[in-house]
């Protein structure tokens, strides 16, 4: 038996056996303020449930092991034969079925249902990542499937159940599906109107036969994808099952998996298509306009995604530095500790703030929210995700070199951050999209003014950025070459001035001062030491 060399103390207890959910007090209070009264005690029950699972150690464990074990690519079968199959560890298929089981695809079908599920999704997130990526296609996939009524009649129940079916059969004989997505191509990427994969016609109308390839599609064990293809229209979105309707397998060749920094638990292929079966979605040449509402409700996922990972991440650098004792008092006392964590938790709860707003402009669909969703969108995809990183760093360091070890849980962190800022568009393509925006419809730059009006004259700071921002797009000369710029400065100030109205005043005090009014730097942990930092602090805390 080993000796003891000393007593060990003044070790941090892991944070498991929480309530994920309740805990986060910003969350909580965007949904009890977005949702019908009627639906509050269902919803917050359902939701702390998941919390509740979320926060269970053996869950927790299933993150670990889905991402320590990721999918292995099998070509062919023992025979020879090839099958085109990706085993996944069972952790993932516990997980992906406790997501589907928890309403993450099932919006559309519910009352209130974008709230309720983009609070799921940001609690769900923080388990693991990966599983994320199946669950939001097959979620964004129905409103480009309501393109084509019958398609929808077909698919759309299927794609809101609410039960998992893993198995590769007929899509018709199962309770419910999941859904992929295929667009980039080697020599094209976000530029998809350079795809060269083929869409020849057969003889059954809006069938076509696909020949090509696809650079990046995740999930390539799902029920169906939607794919961009040359039909002799133009550029055209496909339906392509991965299971014909008489049970054979369609041509779906897997060539191989990509070896990612993070995301690891989910797989990406290579695909070829050689004599693809496919079903037309929409009109041959609209493939774009088709997918366009697929891909914005990615981008939505993108930042909600982004904001599970920096709650994460801002509760276990919290929850650390509550437990934690260093140079005679817990490092959550010491002022310059205190102000790293409070310009953490600001970044947290900004994020939160704006993704299940934006989600609640989905539940309204009425035309002043769905115009707020065309420039906000794109500008909150640009500036949620780029805050990420930096987030997820500088909380690993508040772990001190615990946090640059893989058991603390913060390097999957880490790597995870970048992906959301890369998929659905970079930030390149978010910036230029925000600029469509302001330039063809003249109806979203009127619907994001009102949004942010409803602050006016309670923070003078938040009123200067407004004027400022004014300024900034009264001037288009040179405007490419500034939409970076304009997609953060309008995503800050849509941030401002919905903590304003809806925050502690301490937090929306401290993100104005640092964040609208220039009073910080460019690290964290430079806010302004007059203000209450303890108070934000304290709201961050993941206590149940």
């Amino acid at each position: 038996m080993a000796g003891s060399t000393h007593s060990v103390s003044n070790q941090v207890p892991p944070l498991v056996g929480y309530d994920v959910f309740t805990a986060d007090r910003a969350l909580t209070a965007a949904v009890e303020r977005h949702l019908d009264p009627d639906l509050l005690d269902e919803v917050l029950g359902e939701l702390s449930a998941l919390g509740r699972a979320s926060g269970a150690a053996q869950v927790q464990e299933w993150g670990v092991r889905a991402n320590e074990n990721p999918p292995r690519l099998r070509t062919h079968d023992r025979y020879g034969e090839r099958i085109d199959e990706v085993d996944f560890h069972p952790s993932w298929h516990r997980l992906l079925g406790k997501g589907v089981s928890a309403g993450l695809t099932a919006a559309w079908a519910r009352p209130g249902g974008h709230v309720r599920r983009a609070a799921a999704f940001l609690v769900w997130t923080q388990v693991e990542a990966g599983n994320g990526c199946p669950l939001s296609m097959t979620h964004a996939a129905v409103p480009a499937l309501r393109t084509d009524p019958e398609l929808a009649a077909e698919w759309e129940p299927r794609l809101t159940s609410m039960v998992y079916d893993r198995e590769l059969r007929p899509a018709r004989l199962k309770a419910g599906a999941l859904f992929g997505m295929a667009m980039t191509e080697k020599q094209g990427g976000s530029d998809v109107r350079a795809n060269t994969t083929s869409a020849r016609p057969l003889a059954e109308d809006g069938t076509y036969e696909l020949t090509g390839h696809k650079w990046f599609c995740s999930a390539p064990m799902s029920d169906g994808f939607l794919v961009l293809a040359q039909a002799p229209g133009g550029l055209t979105c496909f339906l392509v099952p991965r299971v014909l309707a008489d049970g054979t397998r369609n041509v779906f060749l897997l060539q191989r998996l990509k070896d990612k920094l993070g995301n690891r638990s989910n797989a990406s292929a290579e695909v070829e298509f050689d004599g693809t079966w496919a079903r037309r979605v929409g009109e041959e040449g609209r493939g774009v306009r088709t997918i366009i509402e697929m891909v914005a409700a990615t981008r939505l996922d993108c930042v909600l995604g982004s904001a599970g990972l920096m709650r994460q991440a801002v509760a276990q650098a919290v929850h650390h530095c509550t437990h934690r004792e260093a140079f005679g008092g817990k490092l959550v006392d010491k002022p310059l500790m205190r102000n790293v964590l409070a310009d953490l938790a600001l970044e947290s709860e900004a994020a939160t703030t704006l993704a299940l707003r934006l989600a609640a402009a989905y539940d309204d669909g009425g035309e002043q929210e769905r115009a707020l969703l065309r420039i906000a969108v794109p500008a909150a995809k640009y500036w949620v995700t780029k805050r990420c990183p930096p987030v997820a760093v500088e909380a690993a360091e508040c772990l001190g070199g615990n946090g640059y070890v893989e058991e603390s849980g913060m390097p999957r962190l880490v790597r995870e951050s970048p992906l959301n800022s890369v998929w659905e568009g970079a930030g390149n393509v978010q910036a230029l999209d925000v600029l469509r925006a302001l330039q063809r419809e003249p109806g979203a730059m009127d619907a994001y003014l009102r949004e942010v009006g409803m602050a006016r004259g309670a923070d003078h700071r938040l009123d200067g950025a407004i004027k400022n921002l004014l300024t900034e797009l009264a001037d288009l000369e040179g405007v490419e070459g500034r939409a970076r710029r304009l997609a953060e400065r309008l995503a800050l100030v849509l941030q401002g001035s919905l903590l304003v109205r809806f925050a502690p005043p301490q937090v929306a005090d401290a993100f104005c001062a640092a964040r609208l009014g220039g009073d910080g730097g460019a690290a964290f942990g430079t806010l302004p030491h007059t203000l209450d930092l303890a108070a934000v602090v304290e709201r961050a805390r993941p206590v149940s």
